[in-house]
């Protein structure tokens, strides 16, 4: 008996299917679907492929406050975003707790039919969000780390010279 809950516990899937649907998207606009993280983070998935009419749409993962402001046609960011294009999907991220959303966006001159996939895995250790730093701050650690290393070879230049010449 606890040989069959240990495999049943093994095989316990941490991967959840959010939507795999077609939508119509409008000429020139665009749609999304909301993924609601409220209680752990997940590793968020999203892959779309134009089924009938242009091969303009895109794909974006964006927070929900980003969604909201895209709707009042205000400046809004973006966690990642595919090219235009027939297909494509966006790099996995490690989402934390949150309001998050797929959103598909129509660029083309004529409605298209877009099926969406998206699926959220569970299976992430904690404490493994994926962070970067902002271009700034990339040059200023670039810029520090080459005169700290340039500051050790004047210094080591210096001390060796000295003891040649003496």
């Amino acid at each position: 008996m606890t040989a069959f809950a240990w495999i049943l516990l093994l095989t316990a899937s941490t991967v959840v299917n959010v939507v795999d649907q077609a939508y119509q998207i409008p000429a020139n606009k665009w749609q999304y679907v909301p993924v609601g993280l409220h209680q752990k983070p997940a590793m968020v998935y999203a892959s779309y492929t134009v089924e009938s009419g242009p091969p303009q749409v895109r794909l974006a993962l964006m927070r929900h406050q980003d969604v909201e402001r895209l709707r009042d046609e205000l400046p809004h960011g973006v966690i990642e975003e595919t090219e235009f294009g027939a297909s494509g999907s966006v790099i996995p991220h490690v989402c934390g707790a949150g309001e998050y959303a797929v959103v598909v966006d129509n660029q083309g001159d004529t409605p298209a039919s877009v099926r969406l996939r998206v699926w959220l895995d569970f299976g992430v250790p904690p404490g493994r969000e994926v962070t970067q730093l902002s271009p700034k701050r990339q040059l200023v650690v670039i810029l520090l780390s080459f005169a700290t290393f340039f500051g050790i070879v004047t210094w080591s230049a210096r001390r060796l010279l000295r003891g040649i010449r003496q």
